[in-house]
């Protein structure tokens, strides 16, 4: 007979009175498995240092005590990097799954008010729609060069250039919109799966240094002591003969655990976008998407897998600086309707041509020489033609 685990009984607290009521050996066992919810203690540390085999007794020499300053020590970094890897991992598809929950809310937003902004210019509803059912398929390059052609031929008026431009961004927005609800999707199901990863045999014998056989006779021994002493005190039931030890305590246990608040790690800036400023103001167009579509999936590539090239990393892991910074960003974006009706209408507003002129001649201005640049010119060329080696200095 199998009894079912009331599951709304089982707490943190009381998975973790479970844990510290084993034997040290036990305690250490779940609390490698479960490095990611909970810490090992200082005690627990030297047992594992005084419980290691010394190899010098295979090689037939007589073994010294292992308890030294420098094992420990190595101890503690081995479980500090485990440790680190498996609470970044969480805590990277934690950020991931707010990051692009927000993205494809803004997505959605902005083609709502693309769409608004399109019928207060009398658009109907019908072309608005077709619009929406083509947005896929659309290709704006083609149909944003053309309207620049149109607008520098003067074709155009301001207006119907700002009509195109809003339907074009409605389109893009859509995409974006489709394509972040994908990812998130896709991050929902990696953050469970890291919620329900443990170490592996051969981390946890690296981290205490005892064979595998001694490893897996362990883990077997005091696991079923931890589901058996977990059931007894959730439902009262005790597994024996009669009574068969629930599969589910254990998945439960992983479940109570992951709903824990996740403690943010400290991270620091590795390069990413060459210099700090240029990637906060990176951060604040992608949480606009003002972002073009080509660069952006290379972008968030760079922001979770630290994928670019311009990113010096200084840590053994992935950094989470970008992802970190994007989610402050996000929640420092005005959202509301105006907000978002005025950044849309600057963003599709036509180029005026008398800025485009006066853009011209700064830069034609611009390539004029100047004193200074004209004298390192002489500096690095010698004497000028005259043969008047004095007029330099």
């Amino acid at each position: 007979m199998v009894h079912t685990l009331v599951t709304s009984s089982l707490t943190t607290e009381k998975i973790e009175e479970v844990i510290a009521g084993l034997p040290i050996q036990g305690r250490i066992i779940l609390r490698l498995l479960l490095i990611q919810y909970l810490d090992i203690t200082h005690e627990e540390i030297l047992y594992m240092v005084s419980d290691r085999p010394d190899p010098r007794c295979v090689s037939g020499k007589k073994p010294v005590t292992t308890m030294t300053q420098e094992s420990i020590t190595a101890m503690i970094e081995r479980r500090n990097e485990y440790r680190q890897r498996a609470r970044l991992r969480r805590e990277r598809t934690w950020l991931q799954c707010i990051a692009l929950t927000n993205q494809a809310h803004m997505a959605s937003t902005l083609a709502i008010r693309a769409a608004a902004l399109l019928a207060a210019r009398g658009i109907s509803s019908e072309t608005i729609e077709r619009l929406t059912v083509q947005a896929r398929s659309a290709v704006p390059s083609t149909t944003l060069r053309l309207l620049e052609e149109s607008w520098d031929k003067n074709e155009i008026t301001p207006e119907e250039y700002q009509k195109h431009r809003l339907a074009v961004e409605m389109q893009t927005q859509l995409r974006f919109a489709e394509r972040f609800k994908k990812r998130l999707s896709l991050a929902q199901r990696e953050q469970q799966t890291s919620d329900c990863t443990v170490l592996a045999d051969h981390e946890i014998g690296h981290i205490w240094g005892i064979p595998a056989g001694t490893l897996a006779a362990r883990k077997v021994k005091f696991l079923a002591q931890y589901l058996t002493v977990l059931q007894t005190k959730c439902s009262g039931v005790t597994a024996g003969p009669g009574n068969s030890l629930s599969l589910d305590l254990w998945k439960e246990t992983m479940q109570v655990l992951s709903r824990a608040p996740i403690e943010r790690s400290i991270a620091t800036y590795d390069g990413l976008e060459r210099t700090e400023s240029a990637l906060l103001e990176k951060l604040a167009a992608y949480a606009l998407i003002r972002i073009p579509e080509i660069v952006e999936t290379k972008f968030w590539n760079s922001l979770v897998y630290g994928a670019s090239s311009n990113a010096v990393h200084s840590e053994t892991t992935r950094t989470l600086f970008g992802l970190q910074r994007l989610v402050s960003v996000q929640k420092d974006v005005d959202a509301g309707d105006e907000a978002l009706d005025e950044e849309l209408l600057r963003r599709t507003a036509p180029i005026s041509k008398e800025s485009e002129s006066v853009a011209l001649q700064n830069a034609a201005g611009q390539s004029e020489l100047t004193e200074l640049q004209q004298h390192i010119l002489r500096s690095f060329t010698g004497e000028d033609s005259g043969g008047k080696a004095s007029d330099k200095w």
